[in-house]
């Protein structure tokens, strides 16, 4: 019987995926072997020994202390790509807001109540002052090629609009899906350059930390509009205000509302919806659910952001699953122990990613306890676990 802990409200269409015989799961558990979350900061929480995998449901994981999960062992999953259309149609909702001054004449208009009989003419009158151009053939630069940029570039080349896109580290995956109509920017200055319009869908990292400043905004035309839609911290909002100061951002529309920035008349701050659709909660407790279950049932990984993707197809008795530190001769030394003990390995892989490594070992026949106490013995090995 597997255990998951639910730190937050998981959609019940996930959790379902979770057959009763075989899991339980609550708010409150003890010696859970994971943990499913979605917003709640587990940096002050005590992770339990016990706990194996976290998953996350939903893309970032700034609430999740990822360096102290991979020292212990813990993998860290989560859901990319499960919540992108629901941002991507905020994004293009906030690509319209920019252009049409619609959040500012709606404020205008709810001003009016009370004005009787004169609110038709008064409206005919005033919004002139709320006047804005269209977006077809308009050039848009989108920051970074993941699943939401993609679905973002796709989408608008069919609204008409010129796109281009940058991303030094785009996956294939994303390749495949982005339309042969997008101009690869050469770099990502010249986008900003080049940009009518610039939609950010940058991982947050040290270093793309403030990567939008006052030097990007610097060589950006002046009246660009800024959607930002992936992390807050991506931009200098000090620079921001001064671009705005300078008439070089017309319009900041932002899913991160900070206080310095809901008194500017220039910025749309929206309250963090992106991912607040009940489909993109439903697809991510899903995905996180499939993903957990695959990790404690059979040891696969897919979609961690601390180890190695790593899935193969059971070809054994039983399967010996190993996380340790990226160094060299740990095979070695783990088909060494196997040997010794006239162990056969069925089927073995080994991936690496950054500081860490896995292993999954399928073996004919059973392993002792013994030998297992021997595999967690040896210098730089994290964890060890058997799936029968």
């Amino acid at each position: 019987m597997y255990k998951l802990l639910t730190l937050n409200k998981i959609s019940p269409k996930g959790l379902d995926l979770l057959p009763r015989d075989d899991y339980e799961y609550a708010s409150e558990l003890v010696n859970p072997d994971a943990v499913l979350v979605r917003s709640q900061k587990m940096h002050d929480m005590e992770i339990p020994a016990s706990v194996k995998a976290i998953g996350r449901a939903g893309a970032g994981v700034n609430n999740i202390p990822v360096d102290q999960c991979s020292e212990k062992g813990i993998v860290v999953f989560n859901t990319p790509g499960a919540n992108a259309n629901g941002v991507k149609e905020l994004v293009l909702m906030g690509l319209f807001m920019s252009s049409r001054k619609t959040y500012r004449g709606i404020t205008w208009a709810k001003g009016l109540k009370g004005k009787g009989a004169e609110v038709s003419k008064l409206v005919e009158k005033g919004k002139s002052n709320f006047t804005g151009p269209e977006i077809k053939g308009k050039k848009l630069g989108v920051v970074g090629l993941g699943a939401i940029g993609v679905m973002v570039a796709n989408d608008a080349l069919a609204l008409g609009m010129e796109v281009a896109g940058y991303d030094p580290f785009m996956s294939v995956d994303s390749a495949w899906g982005l339309s042969r109509s997008v101009k690869k920017a050469i770099s990502l200055d010249n986008l900003l350059a080049e940009s009518d319009y610039i939609s950010i869908h940058m991982p947050l990292n040290d270093e793309t930390r403030g990567k939008i400043n006052k030097e990007k905004f610097s060589l950006m035309k002046k009246g660009v509009r800024i959607l930002n839609f992936a992390r807050g911290e991506l931009v200098n909002n000090a620079d921001l205000l001064d671009a705005i100061e300078q008439d070089i951002v017309d319009r900041y529309v932002t899913d991160f509302p900070t206080d310095e920035l809901l008194d500017i008349d220039n910025v749309i701050p929206i309250p963090h919806l992106g991912a607040s659709t009940p489909e993109s909660e439903e697809n991510c407790a899903v995905m996180a659910v499939n993903q957990i279950r695959d990790y404690l049932e059979h040891g696969n990984i897919k979609n961690s952001v601390n180890f190695p993707k790593c899935t193969l197809p059971s070809s054994g008795t039983q399967r010996i699953t190993i996380a340790n530190k990226n160094v060299p001769n740990m095979i070695g030394q783990f088909t060494q122990i196997l040997a010794e003990q006239k162990i056969n390995i069925s089927d073995f892989l080994n991936k690496s990613r950054g500081d860490y490594a896995y292993n999954i070992i399928d073996i004919d026949g059973t392993v002792s306890d013994d030998v297992i106490e021997k595999l967690r013995n040896v210098e730089d090995v994290i964890m060890v676990r058997v799936i029968k």
